[in-house]
């Protein structure tokens, strides 16, 4: 917890002694330069030494503190080369204990018959002796409490002793009071410590309560920085002046659509509309499940921007994608007198020129492509619209430098990784947010099987007939090749080929991502158009990729995979008039396997398996994996913390309201653009 303290805290972690270069060295691997770093790097765990146990009491493999005096004198025995073994008996009112260690004689020779110390360590039974294993000690005349002892996160070379005098010395810095970026009416509000106190106690608690509320503080803070550097952001641009949009009648555009849009689809372009005519730039966040129809939304977007004399741009992480919505979207602007043009990065020589100068002269009204689009060279005539697709394959700079080619247009990304909403409000707290949650009417739900090893014939055979009644497969695989990482996954090459004997009168492709652009496009567009019954791939095939015909999906070693990213693979079929069916192998390899893919078998819904997954893997990187260029959490469980996270949010929009510059609260402003501007992304 960095903070604005005496300059000791800056000193280099070399001048704790016992830290010399070659530690310091191995110190930076956890990104640890100075004390103040090492005040940041939180205890992983704690050894509770305060539960004194009677040594008639002991439990086998646990870790427990006895306080005992030392019967006999260590004795030392030369078992083999290289090995010492050292025991001594102690006891207390109620038994005997064997203490081990083993190559420590030093340790062992501090202990002397008659005193009376406090062992820590891991119990055994031999025979009907008690015994522990290489203890820590303490003399009961110094300790005789016990005590709480943190277990530091550690790197190869650092020892938990080096850490402790790394701590003991960036402790003995003093922290001014009013270093403290949590204002002292919140910090009341919810009974938190102050930061001085917070830090001390999560280094060196007396209890185990002191721990929980440290570590309530530590998280409460980060998100409160986060939450009101989110909402700066936001402010910041709304004070931007951007583009007002006169002509918002999309009668013509929708009179275009084969379908009648859901009414979660509506309120989305509602929002839209209201965005574009407000004078402020709209930065909305479109969420929705697999096949909500978000795509729609994206082009009521850039049909506002083309009918108030702008240019749209529409960004994809993969050329795949980005080849689909070219060819969905352009039929309907088509219709319009409106050209769409393509650019990605395999294009020929002579095709980006065209595009290039199309897009340059404002003839290429909606332009649809990859991460070519934000390449140097790439120059709209008059840009007013940017979609980024997925956008958590985008980072927060990416976008802004597609926003870079207009002047403050308007931004819509679209993600159809649902995630609970109070999580997509502080995560995306930078953006507005539209959630479409519901399917379109001709969505019927695919039914989904977990399945083990014994099934896989009746699943080949399930296979057969579905490609006899006109449907096409999906079969998805972890690996490219084998060998690549674990022989026990399946690969695409080598499951095509074993496909092949089984099933030699059907027509079978692959997909990975090892295929030049070209190539997928080439075997996608096989599949797409019924050449192909079916298609073994990789996961590039889990975003994006549109084939109605597709009924069946089939995914090898499921248990290895996300729940969000098996339920984004089950988007892919379903897509369709033909009843679809998933099947998920894997659920043979454990109970837990067996429950985390049932999950999948009880619900369609994406916000409800979000859910189960983020209560199930943890967070991890949650945050910073989505939002590259935006703080990363690392002290927040998403899900424990949910109602942390809602009061952080907001206290954030109340204090900003009344301060929105937070002139009156320096420390806190200041901590902030640390935080972001150490997570590589620009605070603005």
């Amino acid at each position: 917890m960095s903070c604005m303290i005496e300059k000791k805290l800056t000193n280099d972690v070399c001048f704790v002694k016992g830290i010399g270069p070659r530690k310091a060295k191995m110190l930076e691997k956890m990104n640890i330069h100075t004390l103040a770093d090492v005040l940041e790097t939180y205890p992983r765990d704690y050894e509770d030494r305060t539960h004194i146990t009677p040594i008639s009491e002991l439990i086998e493999g646990e870790k427990m503190a006895v306080r005992a005096v030392v019967a006999t004198q260590p004795n030392v025995r030369h078992i083999r080369k290289g090995m010492d073994i050292t025991k001594c008996t102690v006891y207390d009112d109620t038994g005997t204990l064997e203490i081990v260690y083993f190559n420590n004689k030093y340790t062992a020779a501090q202990l002397k018959r008659g005193t009376e110390y406090l062992f820590y360590g891991r119990v055994q039974i031999y025979g009907r002796q008690f015994s522990m294993l290489s203890p820590v000690h303490e003399k009961c005349e110094e300790n005789s409490k016990g005590r709480i002892v943190p277990v530091y996160p550690l790197t190869a070379g650092i020892s938990q002793q080096d850490f402790q005098r790394l701590s003991d010395a960036a402790l003995s810095c003093k922290i001014s009071e009013n270093a403290d970026p949590i204002p002292k009416n919140i910090l009341e509000k919810y009974d938190l410590p102050p930061l001085n106190r917070a830090i001390y106690q999560i280094h060196r608690p007396e209890n185990i309560h002191q721990v929980s509320k440290a570590r309530r503080r530590i998280m409460f803070e980060e998100l409160f920085l986060l939450c009101c550097g989110l909402n700066q952001m936001k402010q910041h641009r709304h004070h931007e002046q951007g583009l007002i949009f006169q002509n918002v009648n999309l009668d013509d555009f929708w009179k275009m659509i084969e379908f009648k849009p859901t009414n979660a689809q509506l309120r989305a372009v509602n929002d839209c509309v209201k965005d574009v005519q407000s004078s402020k730039p709209m930065n909305r966040l479109i969420q929705g499940d697999v096949g909500s129809g978000k795509t729609l939304v994206a082009a009521a977007l850039c049909m506002l921007a083309v009918k108030n004399g702008y240019q749209a741009a529409v960004m994809a992480p993969t050329e795949i994608l980005a080849n689909q919505h070219e060819q969905s979207l352009s039929p309907i602007f088509a219709k319009l007198g409106i050209e769409t043009v393509l650019l990605t990065g395999s294009m020929g020589v002579k095709a980006k020129r065209e595009a290039l100068e199309k897009i340059e002269q404002g003839y290429a009204k909606v332009v649809i492509g990859t991460h070519a689009l934000i390449q140097k060279g790439v120059n709209f005539a008059k840009l007013g619209a940017v979609v980024a697709d997925e956008q958590h394959r985008f980072g927060v700079n990416q976008r802004a430098m597609l926003r870079e080619k207009g002047e403050h247009p308007h931004t819509l990304v679209m993600s159809a990784t649902p995630i609970p909403r109070t999580l997509a409000l502080i995560m995306y707290g930078d953006l507005d947010v539209s959630i479409i949650d519901e399917l379109p009417p001709n969505r019927t739900p695919v039914e989904t099987y977990a399945v083990g090893e014994k099934m896989r014939k009746r699943i080949i055979a399930f296979m057969e007939k579905q490609i006899e009644d006109g449907g096409q497969v999906y079969v998805v695989c972890p690996l490219i090749e084998e060998g690549e990482s674990d022989l026990e996954l399946k690969s695409a090459e080598e499951y095509a080929q074993k496909l092949a004997k089984v099933l030699p009168h059907r027509r079978i492709g692959v997909l990975h991502g090892r295929m030049k652009p070209s190539e997928k496009d080439s075997v996608m567009q096989m599949f797409a158009s019924g050449k192909m019954d079916i298609l073994v791939a990789t996961t590039v095939i889990e975003v994006g990729v549109n084939v109605p015909n597709a009924s069946l999906m089939v995914v090898e070693d499921a248990n290895r995979f996300g729940l969000s990213q098996l339920h984004q693979l089950r988007g892919r079929v379903g897509r369709g008039k033909r009843k679809s069916y998933c099947i998920f192998f894997g659920a043979d390899k454990g109970m837990v396997a067996r429950q985390r893919l049932g999950v999948l078998t009880q619900t369609n819904d994406g916000f409800e398996v979000a859910r189960a997954d983020l209560a199930q893997r943890g967070p991890g990187d949650f945050f910073g994996n989505r939002q590259h260029g935006l703080p990363t959490l690392k002290n927040v469980d998403v899900i424990a913390d949910i109602q942390a996270m809602e009061q952080a949010r907001y206290e954030a929009e109340t204090l900003l309201e009344s301060d929105p510059e937070l002139e009156h609260y320096p420390v806190l402003k200041k901590r902030i653009e640390r935080m972001f501007n150490a997570a590589g992304g620009t605070f603005n």
